[in-house]
């Protein structure tokens, strides 16, 4: 099934899957029926409602998940999202060990995936613990300013990876150092990874 919809990154990664692939594109097909715009970002297929993050695929070695990115403002009726750490504030994840399990779950993944696009729409916003005493030092600042992309994946990182982070770069006395830090761990952090990953 080809969709004008389908992004060719997404075909790549699912051709190289050695774990979940069916459920992936079993569920892939199900987020796709939704009218989302499939993209790939921190490595894995992540699906956009007019450029908002709504869901992301992703499987890990136990099991395969839905992860939704503001998955704490769902109602969610039947139970079923996850908070994968402590630490992870709005995203919450449906999980998955076999194909099945999504087939018989489609109807209710179509009604939470719309409900988080409704979620969007009326552009409820998830109220954050904020770090506020960390400091983000202004270099990282900038770095953000210049690739809105590593705001976005520092901002998924769970509140300790981030503070690792801030810690380590404001630890250095030089704004040179600082910034080598920072461009050193740069593609770690846009992989979705912390300092000591």
């Amino acid at each position: 099934m080809t969709n004008s919809r389908m992004n060719p990154k997404v075909d790549e990664f699912l051709s190289k899957a050695k774990k979940w692939k069916e459920e992936y594109e079993k569920l892939r097909n199900i987020v796709l029926d939704c009218d989302l715009t499939e993209e790939f970002k921190w490595m894995h297929p992540c699906y956009t409602f007019e450029k908002k993050n709504i869901v992301l695929i992703h499987g890990f070695k136990e099991y395969c998940a839905l992860l939704f990115h503001k998955g704490t403002l769902l109602k969610d009726a039947h139970g079923i999202l996850i908070q994968q750490t402590e630490n992870v504030q709005a995203a919450r994840q449906i999980r998955f060990t076999n194909v099945q399990e999504i087939i018989e779950m489609e109807p209710v993944l179509k009604a939470y995936i719309n409900e988080a696009i409704e979620v969007e729409k009326a552009g409820l916003k998830v109220k954050l613990k904020e770090n506020t005493e960390y400091i983000i030092p202004e270099e990282l600042q900038c770095k953000f300013d210049e690739i809105p992309d590593l705001k976005t994946a520092f901002e998924a990182l769970t509140p300790g990876r981030q503070r690792a982070y801030i810690l380590y770069f404001s630890g250095a006395k030089q704004s040179k150092t600082r910034d080598s830090r920072i461009e050193k761990y740069m593609q770690q952090i846009l992989n979705g990874k912390g300092l000591n990953d």
